[in-house]
């Protein structure tokens, strides 16, 4: 009797409640338009780099025309009729989720609007040759479309914009790298540092949702394949040491460039020209990749996809200066300011290193430490280790490599900390002093969650860290 009467209970609240499963249904909606809308971009940008490299081998000096021209062209029309997705992507829906934005001024940074300009515009920098990668662009795009969900849900829904963004921004990352997973764990390091109880659950349904559209249109497939490793010997542990203190170096060095190139705070002549005449300096950048394209054959254009695959099946061909050149072309491109990420570009620097640490070291376990370059860097550039963990670990075989990979990725991403600020938080905190009354310093929504812990009660916007 006593549990016929609680199941009745039970019944009648969940069922009796119209608003909560309308809540529920319009949110798991748009997750899955979230997810199909992410693949349907990286099959896009998939088409337009291989019209690039088809318009590269009918006539090779194309480049040095077409890459410039397209640059110019991407950064004015951003400039004139976008401007918040000018970048990554991942600043922006950090800015959005700043408990000091009202609702009104979310729309500088996320809105199908901006949605749908950085999707065409993201295409045509991979049409342009561009070293970049679609998962930032996705976080935004996904944040953009799962943003609009507010206009659906009942007035008194369960699910709080800050949610929806979180959802929306965490199912690009999980779409893009076929990943569900790692798009959990970008909302939950990146995204979310405010707990909220009552929807956590439906957040991360939606997050799962939209990374299953992945799979289950571009089949249960991992981003670069499966990376094939044997077991983690002894003799691996000095190389792969080595391996970890050169990705949080070269990680931290970028991370750290890109934040006093991006900032404009700078008053070098580099950095004035970009502020008097930003067309014409991204026009400038465009030839620069163009030309170190051109002089390597072609290896650094893009972001890097078809190279990283290249390796990890063991062909020779990428050279040493591979690292040098690619990294130098990702932040050209960034520089820029096209709209582009550079998680696949980080992915691929960190792989080349990795092979090149096997060549200097004579190591033959070659996949395995380029596994641990790619997971190495990511987590330096991006401060993110265990989201860039979690992105490598579903590309490799088994669980042989799950400690070292977790620690590869801590270690490096704890050397990159001492060489420079969060890379995603200082430039959301740049992102904010577009806001009017906002001080000029910049604080990182990092620093400011610290603060909200403190001032504010435990319930709010957000996703249960527990």
């Amino acid at each position: 009797m006593r549990w016929s009467l609680r199941l009745r209970a039970i019944l009648h609240r969940e069922l009796g409640q119209l608003d909560l499963w309308r809540s529920r249904a319009v949110v798991l909606a748009y997750a899955v338009l979230t997810g199909l809308s992410i693949v349907w971009f990286a099959r896009t940008t998939d088409w337009a780099l291989a019209q690039f490299f088809s318009l590269r081998q009918a006539a090779w000096w194309s480049p040095l025309v077409w890459t410039p021209l397209s640059t110019a062209a991407i950064v004015w029309i951003t400039r004139h009729w976008v401007p918040g997705a000018a970048g990554s992507g991942i600043p922006q829906v950090m800015a959005a989720l700043d408990p000091q934005v009202e609702r009104s001024q979310r729309g500088l940074y996320v809105s199908l609007k901006l949605a749908l300009g950085k999707y065409l515009l993201a295409s045509w920098g991979f049409l342009a040759g561009l070293s970049l990668g679609r998962e930032g662009p996705s976080v935004q795009v996904g944040a953009g479309i799962m943003h609009n969900a507010r206009h659906w849900l009942p007035q008194r829904g369960l699910v709080s914009e800050h949610g929806l963004l979180v959802a929306g921004g965490a199912a690009g990352i999980a779409a893009a790298f076929n990943t569900p997973l790692a798009g959990v764990m970008f909302a939950i390091e990146e995204l979310s540092r405010r707990p909220e109880q009552r929807n956590s659950g439906l957040i991360i349904a939606a997050i799962v949702l939209a990374g299953l559209m992945g799979v289950s249109l571009q089949g249960n497939e991992s981003y670069f394949g499966i990376i094939r490793v044997d077991e983690f010997r002894a003799d691996l542990w000095w190389p792969a040491l080595l391996l970890a203190l050169a990705c949080g170096l070269a990680g931290g060095l970028f991370s750290r460039l890109m934040i006093r190139s991006l900032g404009g705070q700078e008053n070098d002549r580099l950095s004035r020209w970009r502020r008097a005449q930003p067309v014409a300096f991204a026009g400038a950048c465009g030839l620069l990749i163009a030309l170190i394209g051109v002089a390597n054959q072609g290896i650094t254009f893009g972001s890097g996809y078809s190279h990283s695959r290249a390796m990890l099946a063991g062909e020779a061909g990428i050279p040493a200066v591979y690292v040098l050149f690619m990294f130098l072309t990702t932040w050209l491109t960034a520089w820029s300011g096209v709209p582009g990420g550079i998680f696949a570009p980080s992915l691929a620097i960190g792989g080349a290193l990795g092979n090149d640490i096997a060549l200097l070291t004579g190591n033959p376990q070659v996949p395995a430490l380029i596994a641990l370059g790619m997971t190495g860097f990511l987590a330096a550039a991006t401060q993110a280790p265990l989201t860039a963990f979690i992105i490598v670990m579903e590309m490799v075989n088994g669980h042989a490599m799950v400690l070292s990979l977790m620690a590869c990725a801590l270690v490096a991403s704890g050397v990159s900390r001492i060489l420079s600020r969060p890379l995603y938080g200082t430039l959301a905190g740049f992102q904010l002093q577009r806001l009017p009354g906002r001080s000029t310093a910049v604080t990182p929504p990092a620093a400011e969650a610290e603060t909200d812990k403190k001032t504010e009660p435990a319930e709010g916007p957000g996703i249960s860290h527990s």
